[in-house]
């Protein structure tokens, strides 16, 4: 298919609503556009402004982690393109977790281009149970690609380590891979879900475990947010406008990465407190 046959294909299956429907700014294209940018050789941002959407090349086509939903489906083709790439050339999507801003343009993208949708199993049994219960947002999507927990996903001189991670979701797909500044590797890392939105005792533990994994990792130097305001992408890729020659690399920041788990931390055991009162433990 055309790069203008997917553009008109997406624009009929996502119709953007009318201003009729009282937009909220958050699902509203224009007010969340983001202009697309290099963070790494071999990493780009093609999100928007609340929701993160990132294309990692490599020698055998990119991979694109996840998908973003309903009107921004067109745009989020579109900025790839503009980005410099071919949205055909996508060979997976994988998928941070199963709630819709992440995972709701997964089949528009996978019915144009073929690509594998990859996330955790817990994941695929939670997008399942929804539309029985008809409560998916967006198109249902057949079960394909099931991530284990330390599944590798290759594809190319590109290697991406799988942890399943849940609490935020009953999956979360958590990877980490290798990113380049001018040739230099570093060793980057996705936490697939932060947020505290949900409830009980067991999911809360659930998140508990899931951070302390990820505390005891080592190495980890860059952290690539599924929500860019996580990991302040807007802020430190201003600041890499103005780099001077020698200066750090603004998204290189291994401690920064290990105080925000520690702030995870502390936020969630306080969510636990309150958890455990409300079941009466």
């Amino acid at each position: 298919m055309t790069r203008i046959g997917i553009a008109v294909a997406l624009s009929i299956a996502w119709a953007v609503p009318t201003d009729a429907q009282q937009l909220l700014e958050r699902d509203d294209p224009v007010a969340q556009y983001v202009e697309p940018f290099q963070v790494f050789d071999n990493l780009h941002y093609v999100g928007i402004e609340w929701v993160s959407a990132w294309i990692l090349e490599t020698s055998e086509g990119l991979i694109l982690f996840d998908s973003l939903y309903g009107p921004f489906i067109e745009g989020l083709l579109k900025i790839i393109e503009s980005a410099g790439f071919d949205p055909m050339d996508i060979k997976y999507i994988l998928v941070s977790h199963a709630h819709s801003d992440h995972v709701g343009g997964a089949k528009a993208v996978q019915d144009l281009t073929g690509a594998r949708i990859g996330m955790v199993e817990g994941d695929w049994q939670m997008l399942e149970a929804d539309a029985k219960a008809g409560r998916l947002r967006h198109d249902a999507i057949p079960r394909d690609l099931v991530i284990q927990d330390g599944d590798v996903v290759q594809l190319g001189d590109t290697s991406i380590t799988c942890y399943a991670t849940p609490g935020h979701t009953p999956g979360v797909l958590s990877m980490a891979f290798t990113v380049y500044d001018n040739g230099t590797p570093h060793q980057a890392f996705s936490f697939g879900g932060v947020g505290l939105n949900f409830s009980g005792v067991a999911r809360t533990e659930m998140y508990i475990e899931s951070v302390k994994r990820l505390q005891a990792m080592q190495g980890i130097e860059v952290s690539i947010p599924n929500h860019a305001s996580m990991g302040r992408v807007f802020e430190r890729n201003e600041n890499l406008k103005s780099r001077k020659p020698g200066e750090a690399y603004a998204f290189v920041d291994p401690e920064g990465f290990s105080a925000w788990l520690d702030d995870l931390m502390v936020n969630v055991e306080k969510k636990l407190e309150e958890e455990t009162e409300k079941a009466g433990r």
